[in-house]
């Protein structure tokens, strides 16, 4: 029979290939019975062949993340075409310092220098040293009740997801910057109201995790991403380096008012402290602080040497005086989390609070609603355990002690106030306007501004 040498499976194979190619004869669909003809008459021996093996250059390319590409998802078409559209790829940024140079400077000249002109301008001036009063909840809620939302305060700034935001301190201008996944960095002048009121620069190769204007200088703009801190000097126009680490950076907050010295949270666990003003690259300390993962880290508002860490299921005060390379101790632990920590912050005023966000499914309802859980922390008195308040879903607003916001999946799609105790104050929505989760979302220090960014680069401010 001429095909004893295979096996059972395999002669049982050409049998129905045999059979195939008789029935699609009998139907005169000779292309189609020809190939099968072909296939059933051609002898194969796989149990007795061996494979050759491939060239080295005939191997295929390793299969390689397409975040750490730096490239977009090839399964979402674009919105001009819609044909699947080729991997947009950016280069890596050079070390060193950069020039504040947007990246469509070359069209845009004018309206670029009169944006930075802006910035510097208002980084001038200096905000009422008058002591402010904080509004009494009602008084609040009507400020808020305030607070809309129009077509022409909603803009592209950035090309991907916000990562990060920044408001500048301004009582006078609103100028919102916005870090994106690919390093990008947008800076938008709100009150400008016109098409070239908003610029891209590229100080990053990689996502933007976090961001501020320096608090004793806001011509000063501090972003981190996963490889570099950067201090973007718009008197100088020039993107400084700060630091720079392979192990990657997730967040960092001021140390001292002069925002010298900074505390920065590893991805790896670990934190670092950082001196702006001595030289080199390397940061000044790095230590163990116990951490599989450190997302957040934030500084008590008073008592500077405290600062917050988070991650994991990790969320803990630590003394920064007291930090070494291995053996630390928290001076504090904020228990009750099962699940992974995205962030924790100190209440703005006193730090007397802190609010956490939680992926724990341990209030369901709330987790169906907005993929997390948020616990509110008395703090007033630190000590090795601290009481859980309330656990409801969670940015403090720096205006309110006992307020914060948090961005909500539900429909509408809204941001959402809430008192610390748990209670509920106002929604911010608007069903013409606003229609993605606003997962990032940034408060100005001093005036009714809310800026809320959503995953495609869009900026919304009520």
């Amino acid at each position: 029979d001429g095909y004893s040498h295979l096996s059972a499976y395999e002669r049982k194979r050409l049998k129905n290939i045999t059979e195939n190619a008789k029935f699609f004869a009998a139907l005169k669909l000779h292309e189609v019975s020809a190939r099968l003809t072909q296939i059933a008459t051609k002898r194969q021996s796989h149990a007795t062949k061996r494979r050759k093996p491939k060239k080295v250059e005939d191997e295929t390319a390793r299969r390689r993340s397409m975040r750490l590409l730096r490239v977009e998802p090839l399964d979402i078409p674009l919105l001009e075409t819609p044909a699947r559209p080729e991997a947009e790829e950016y280069p890596q940024v050079p070390v060193g310092p950069l020039p504040m140079v947007p990246e469509d400077q070359a069209e845009d000249s004018k309206w670029t220098e009169a944006l930075l002109s802006t910035w510097m301008r208002i980084s001038e001036l200096k905000a009422d040293d008058a002591e402010r009063v904080t509004p009494d909840i009602k008084r609040y809620q009507e400020s808020l009740s305030s607070m809309v939302l129009s077509e022409e305060n909603i803009r592209k700034v950035v090309k991907s997801r916000v990562c990060s935001m920044a408001i500048h301190p301004s009582e006078s201008t609103i100028l919102v910057a916005a870090g994106d996944k690919w390093g990008h960095i947008g800076l938008w002048n709100v009150s400008c109201r016109s098409e070239e009121g908003a610029h891209i620069f590229i100080p990053h190769s990689f996502q933007v995790n976090c961001m501020h204007f320096s608090p004793c200088n806001p011509a000063h703009l501090l972003s981190l991403s996963n490889d570099t801190l950067r201090c973007g000097d718009v008197t100088r126009a020039v993107f400084d380096e700060v630091c720079r680490s392979e192990e990657n950076f997730s967040s960092f907050d001021f140390l001292e008012e002069n925002a010298s010295t900074a505390i920065v949270g590893h991805w790896n666990g670990d934190v670092a402290v950082v001196d702006r003003r001595t030289p080199g690259m390397s940061s000044e300390l790095s230590a163990d602080i116990g951490f599989r993962r450190t997302r957040t880290v934030h500084v008590h508002p008073v008592n500077k040497q405290y600062f917050l860490a988070a991650g994991s299921v990790d969320v803990c005060v630590f003394d920064v005086r007291y930090l070494k390379a291995k053996g630390n101790k928290p001076l504090s632990s904020l228990t009750g989390h099962t699940k992974s920590v995205a962030s924790a912050y100190f209440s703005p005023v006193t730090g007397s609070r802190v609010v956490t966000v939680c992926a724990d499914d341990k209030l369901r309802s709330l987790v169906l609603m907005c993929c997390s859980v948020l616990r509110v922390y008395d703090t007033t008195s630190l000590s090795s355990t601290v009481t859980l308040l309330s656990s409801v879903r969670a940015i403090w607003d720096p205006k309110q002690e006992h307020c914060f916001l948090v961005g909500s999946m539900a429909q509408p799609r809204q941001i959402k106030v809430f008192q610390d105790t748990g209670k509920l104050l106002h929604s911010f929505c608007n069903v013409d306007c606003l229609s993605s989760v606003c997962s990032i979302n940034v408060v100005h220090p001093s005036q009714n501004i809310l800026v809320g960014g959503n995953s495609s680069g869009r900026l919304h401010v009520f």
